[in-house]
């Protein structure tokens, strides 16, 4: 038990190691291509060109991490069989499922906590990018939003998400498909998941079949209102984006399932960030145990080249899957939780026929 835990630090270590190097070299290798790619179009300023710089580097992390977490375990695996201590360790009775539980458990860890980023503003990396390029700003405000909630229409002038502001707020409530109240305020902020609107005057109407009603006015210093409906939300669904963090595609979730609008888009923006990643950790296993276990009948160069291509094949064929489960072409179930399904399956079948 005791060489066992030795064998299984070592594999950890050799692991950790060659991830560390491979996600390095895959991210200062997207930060240059990026680069290349926009130089000119970089603003003049150093501060926003050091945030440019940030931002791409943690947008590249999406793209190299889970590539990175298998191309290691394929790279670690080969050193050890060219090594031969491969061979050593299996000749002492260690086997296959006590090899591959460091580089499993260890991925785990790493996709987990790169799960946890997406409850955070990073997953807005790209936009905050993308602003800088072609706006010179981090956040950029969003002008004439028409939006639904419940029985009203509401009608934004200019959101500021990054102040959480809105200005020139106009509310339509609906009541049996008859206009009978507008809600007018010059400005509102977002505080503690509420519209706070200032400098309110609301123009109640009667209904039609009223006879001799008259338009009453009331006018308020502050009023609460549309209750969750957070600036970022608001921005991205209308804008059609597709980029939310863990929790704010909760939120609108929650929000939107009351309102009668479609969540596949949003659905399939959190599937994507909370199950598609532990397609690494999976796939680690499966090709872990396809891997040959010496070199004397192979070209080690033409047989890692080929499991590398073929985890990169893979990754494509699940991020094609997610676009089209985002553009609605398919349904998210379908798209990203039942090929994760698939990998969890295969991998634990082969975990269980070499126990």
């Amino acid at each position: 038990m005791f060489s066992l835990k030795i064998y299984q630090r070592y594999i950890s270590f050799i692991y950790i190691k060659n991830f560390l190097i491979v996600f390095m070299a895959l991210q200062f290798f997207y930060l240059g291509i990026d680069l290349m790619q926009n130089f000119r179009k970089l603003p003049d300023s150093a501060n926003l060109q050091i945030l440019y710089l940030l931002y791409t580097f943690l947008n590249a992390i999406n793209f190299t991490l889970p590539l990175s977490l298998v191309i290691a375990m394929i790279i670690s695996k080969f050193n050890l069989i060219r090594t031969n201590e491969i061979v050593a360790m299996y000749a002492l009775g260690v086997s296959k499922n006590s090899l591959i539980k460091p580089i499993f458990f260890t991925s785990i860890v790493v996709t987990i906590f790169y799960i946890l980023l997406n409850f955070t503003n990073f997953t807005y990396s790209k936009e905050y990018a993308k602003n800088i390029l072609h706006h010179s700003t981090v956040m950029t405000s969003s002008n004439n939003l028409f939006l639904k909630y419940n029985n009203s229409y509401i009608f934004i002038q200019k959101l500021d998400p990054l102040k959480k502001r809105a200005y020139g707020i106009r509310i339509f409530k609906i009541e049996d498909r008859d206009l009978r109240a507008i809600t007018k305020a010059k400005s509102a902020d977002f505080v503690k998941e509420y519209w706070v609107l200032n400098d309110i005057e609301i123009v109640k109407k009667p209904p039609i079949d009223k006879k001799d009603a008259k338009l009453s006015k009331i006018s308020y210093k502050h009023y609460k209102t549309l209750k969750g409906f957070k600036p970022k939300i608001i921005e991205n669904v209308y804008e059609g984006k597709s980029s939310f963090s863990i929790k704010d595609a909760y939120q609108a979730i929650r929000l939107f399932l009351s309102q009668n609008v479609n969540i596949s888009k949003i659905k399939a923006s959190l599937f994507a960030m909370l199950v598609f990643p532990f397609f690494a950790p999976l796939l680690n296993m499966i090709l872990f145990y396809h891997l040959p276990i010496s070199s004397r009948f192979f070209n080690l160069a033409i047989v890692s080249s080929a499991f590398v291509f073929a985890s990169l094949l893979v990754w494509a064929i699940l991020f094609m899957l997610i676009k089209m489960s985002v553009n609605g072409v398919i349904n998210p179930e379908f798209g990203i939780i039942f090929p994760i399904f698939i990998l969890a399956s295969f991998a634990s079948y082969l975990y269980l026929k070499n126990r």
